[in-house]
């Protein structure tokens, strides 16, 4: 084969320029022209690419083009497949000649809409806003913000900016409080659905590793102690109970979550104070398990038994000390330091104990209805991981009793 010079870049890119800004309709001599044009070109590529020292086995190709003489069209391009050789391929080949402009490799990801929250929520939306979509006014909002910074604070990247603290706090809220799905939760605040569920498991685990053991406590006793004396109760330290939140069946061991009631739940089980705030939870037992036995297997029943969740403060009745105690359904067992109702044919004096005890224990029933209320994903099917799940619920707990100990209002149409 005879050697050709290689055409300059120059005179690629003003070949090339000048067919694509030619306009008009093609009569059948100019088209005849074009195609040979462009079957000059690709031999002009080829020797050129032969001119640059490419791999043997691309030099090879023409030569054996020749010797495929009974062969198609079809399959005879099949040989040359520029794309599978180790020299350029037939993109680089296209930016070289000035068809197609190099571009730089960015990340892609879909464009979202984030003005509701930049521009109505963190702007115009005043206390009683906040109350109502995020159960809590924007003062208590950014103080939680503010203890949850430590866990959940993200660095940006050159990908994409990381969410705000305030914003994966707002998402992980809004969620639990409603009964949207992931993806009109993503749509309200402009990310995905999966940053949806990522933004509340994450919140969830800071509140569980940065602020349950802070607002979750005992108190003090002594006015826990005043409140149910004022009940009609005297010495009671608070009230225990235990209530089903409903979960997808599990994937495993699916019978041991029907509860009674015929649903797949989870149980948690909380000693509340004389206001409704929990000052004890224990979550995570399967709904098909007896209260008394996730009582039974609980710390706080250890931590009762051994006196060391009370201080050792007795009272004297009649001839008997009674020490502080906790009150319970019939479900519970009757100890030194937990009462339940009278049961059976009962007089005046045990109906008079059942009555008082039983409206200190409407505290605990009240507890439940404003927990779930406010976070309403409690009364539907929670679509989480079986490990992920006590996780949320203790969450939940914090978050009440956050609202509680602020003041926040529980706004009529909740229940």
């Amino acid at each position: 084969m005879s050697s050709v010079a290689p055409p300059s870049l120059h005179q690629f890119r003003t070949f090339f320029q000048t067919r694509r800004h030619s306009t008009g309709i093609m009569e059948p001599a100019q088209i005849t022209t074009a195609i040979m044009r462009t079957m000059n070109t690709t031999r002009i590529v080829l020797e050129y690419m032969q001119s640059q020292d490419m791999p043997k086995q691309i030099q090879d190709q023409p030569r054996r083009r020749l010797q495929h003489g009974d062969k198609s069209d079809e399959e005879i391009d099949m040989d040359i497949d520029l794309s599978q050789s180790t020299g350029p391929s037939n993109v680089q080949i296209m930016v070289l000649l000035g068809q197609v402009h190099g571009v730089e490799c960015r990340f892609w990801a879909q464009e979202t809409s984030t003005d509701w929250w930049d521009r109505i929520v963190l702007q115009v939306w005043d206390d009683s806003q906040w109350l109502r979509n995020f159960r809590m006014r924007n003062g208590t909002f950014m103080e939680l913000c503010d203890l949850l910074s430590p866990a959940l604070k993200r660095q940006n990247t050159r990908m994409r900016a990381a969410l705000t603290v305030e914003k994966r706090v707002a998402i992980a809220l809004w969620k639990l409080a409603t009964p949207d799905s992931y993806r009109s939760v993503g749509n309200q605040f402009g990310v995905g659905k999966s940053t949806v569920g990522a933004a509340v498991i994450q919140a969830a685990r800071a509140i569980k590793d940065l602020v349950i053991s802070r607002v979750v406590t005992l108190g003090n006793v002594q006015v826990i102690v005043a409140g149910f004396a004022a009940m009609g109760f005297p010495n009671c330290g608070g009230v225990i109970d235990g209530t089903h939140i409903p979960i997808l069946s599990p994937e495993h061991q699916a019978t041991e979550y029907i509860n009674r009631k015929g649903y797949f739940s989870m149980l948690l089980q909380a000693l509340v104070d004389h206001k409704g705030r929990f000052t004890n939870i224990n979550v995570g037992w399967p709904g098909k398990v007896h209260d008394a036995r996730v009582f039974r297997h609980s710390a706080l029943f250890q931590k009762l038994e051994e006196v060391t969740f009370f201080p050792d403060q007795k009272i004297t009745i009649g001839d008997v000390e009674m020490p502080i105690v906790i009150l319970g359904d019939p479900a519970y067992p009757l100890m030194p330091w937990l009462m339940k109702p009278y049961t059976g044919s009962l007089d005046s004096s045990q109906d008079l104990f059942n009555y008082r005890l039983s409206k200190c224990r409407m505290v605990v029933e009240c507890a439940f209805g404003r927990l779930k209320a406010l976070w309403r994903s409690l009364l539907t099917r929670i679509d989480l991981r079986k490990t992920n799940i006590p996780i949320v619920i203790a969450a939940c707990c914090a978050r009440h009793n956050i609202c509680e100990s602020k003041g926040e209002t529980f706004m009529a149409g909740w229940e």
